[in-house]
């Protein structure tokens, strides 16, 4: 995956321990992601594979990561503590990133846009 210079710009402008923890995210993304596609959308990082994965946002108190996580109740379940109101995720800077979770998030998030781009391909034929 090639690095956005654009999201280089957007992480750079938060303060030292926040771009840390945007760091940190951008990196779980592009190991669980490496076809992603990197690009500014909404005026925050995002992901595009078939259609688009996900993205991310530094706050003033945590990083925020949508679209709300469906379809895997185990994730899900495990995701409850970070839920926001709709359903976004949110990460307080007052606490550890969850690393491994976050990495699971992904690589849901990119099996889905495959089989949902796979049965897009099916529909047509």
């Amino acid at each position: 995956m090639r690095r956005s210079k654009e999201v280089d710009r957007y992480i750079a402008g938060f303060p030292k321990g926040v771009q840390t923890r945007l760091r940190k995210l951008r990196a779980i993304v592009h190991a669980n992601a490496p076809r992603a596609q990197e690009l500014i959308s909404y005026r925050i990082p995002a992901y595009r594979g078939d259609g688009m994965l996900l993205y991310f946002a530094g706050f003033k108190a945590h990083v925020g990561m949508f679209p709300p996580v469906r379809g895997d109740v185990r994730l899900v379940r495990a995701l409850q503590p970070y839920a926001g109101p709709k359903g976004n995720l949110k990460f307080p800077h007052d606490a550890a990133l969850p690393l491994a979770l976050i990495a699971r998030i992904v690589r849901w998030r990119v099996r889905q846009d495959r089989a949902k781009a796979a049965a897009k391909k099916k529909s047509r034929k």
